[in-house]
């Protein structure tokens, strides 16, 4: 029986080992902390956004600002109907919300916690905890696994030591060879914090479209001002697929929000002058327009210019315009982010080009498995970077006794 090192007590760790012990082999799983799946337990809110119910390949891998070309061969090993049926055959029934999100119908993350350590302990999988691997030798049989505590030999190794803010993170990978994709951050809020759009705190937006000025870069989907700035999925989105340009401009950047993403800026115009005609002698503060919540309208009147207890018949063609600048084309100015300590995504790691998708096996070091963000892989929010650590870890778990 084949000793298998995992390196990394996460999603992909755990489910890599459960596949490798499954496939008959002894699975060891090496944790530098003393939290085993911390990243599980605190994903959704505490509920665990298991996956997402987008089924179809061609489809999915367009949730990967980074790995789309990679992940279309591993979904088709492991899908996300693969993981839904996993999980639901190990006492965890999920349910589907209407944004595609899939959560467990306990509404508790503990419930897939509890699966997967209960399953990995089944098939007799080992856990060592407060052992950080700091190197990897490579033997003439195997490898040793190098911590502050001791060594251990191995047979395969699986590494699953997840993403990393830092480069020196990856230094024991490094070291055998593998070219490190420099980590920068992925799904973070926008700072604003000369902006007075922060006076709104608590105002979200069920589906904006904002948009980074100079880019083509653009995502539309729920908004919510913070006291820092904005956030919300669509500029969490926003930030995955504008991580590299948003690094290098040091995270300060123009971004341009429409309140709404259905607006047309002709229709727009056309009915604001309407209403003015239809409604003269009302108060231009009186009712908010467009489902636009009240305080979010007195604060675009103002931007606009004009006073909330004008009458409609006093707003001149050229306040009208300026009120449609500032509805379909809001600037804030972002200065810095805010990264999500417990749930930080990375963009960056070890090379795609140096992995075999058909096996997670290293095409460098022969023995040598991947799965999971330790890749130069991520998704945006929804469940995405959870599948794609099921399904990497599923393929090494299986490769690696093979």
């Amino acid at each position: 029986m084949r000793r298998i090192g995992v390196i990394g007590g996460g999603a992909a760790g755990f489910f890599s080992a459960i596949h490798a012990a499954a496939s008959g082999g002894q699975a060891i799983v090496f944790e530098k902390s003393t939290k085993l799946l911390s990243k599980v337990k605190v994903s959704g809110g505490g509920r665990c956004n298991v996956t997402n119910d987008c089924r179809e390949i061609s489809k999915l891998v367009r949730f990967y600002p980074r790995g789309e070309k990679f992940l279309k061969k591993v979904f088709g090993k492991f899908s996300v109907s693969d993981t839904i049926a996993w999980f639901e055959n190990h006492k965890v029934p999920l349910k589907t919300e209407a944004d595609g999100r899939i959560f467990p119908i306990s509404d508790n993350s503990q419930s897939v916690i509890d699966a997967l350590l209960e399953e990995a302990y089944r098939l007799g999988v080992s856990v060592k905890t407060q052992s950080a691997i700091l190197e990897i030798r490579v033997l003439e049989q195997g490898f040793c696994l190098i911590s502050e505590s001791g060594q251990e030999i191995v047979d395969r190794v699986i590494i699953t030591s997840g993403g990393h803010p830092k480069a020196t993170a990856y230094n024991f990978i490094a070291s055998l060879g593998h070219r490190i994709v420099a980590p920068i951050p992925s799904l973070f809020t926008f700072n604003t914090p000369g902006d007075s759009v922060r006076s709104l705190m608590g105002i979200s937006m069920p589906s904006v479209h904002i948009r980074l000025e100079g880019t083509k870069l653009a995502y539309e989907g729920p908004l919510l001002i913070t006291h820092w700035g904005v956030s919300g999925p669509a500029v969490l989105k926003l930030s995955a697929y504008g991580a590299a340009w948003l690094h290098g401009q040091s995270y300060q950047a123009v971004a341009q929000i429409r309140w709404d993403a259905s607006f047309r800026e002709d229709t727009l115009r056309s009915d604001l002058q309407a209403y003015r005609e239809g409604h003269p002698k009302r108060k231009v503060g009186a009712h908010s327009l467009f489902q636009i919540p009240s305080r979010l309208w007195i604060f675009l009147l103002g931007k606009a210019e004009i006073d909330p207890d004008y009458l409609w018949n006093q707003i001149s063609n050229k306040q009208i315009n300026k009120l449609l600048e500032n509805l379909f084309r809001f600037t804030i100015n972002i200065d810095g982010k805010t990264t999500f300590k417990e749930e930080f995504v990375t963009a960056g790691g070890v090379s795609l080009e140096e992995i075999s998708p058909s096996t997670m096996e290293s095409k460098l070091v022969p023995g040598v498995f991947f799965a999971g963000e330790v890749m130069d892989i991520d998704g945006i929010t929804g469940g995405f970077n959870f599948q794609a650590a099921w399904s990497t870890g599923y393929i090494a778990g299986t490769s690696v006794n093979q």
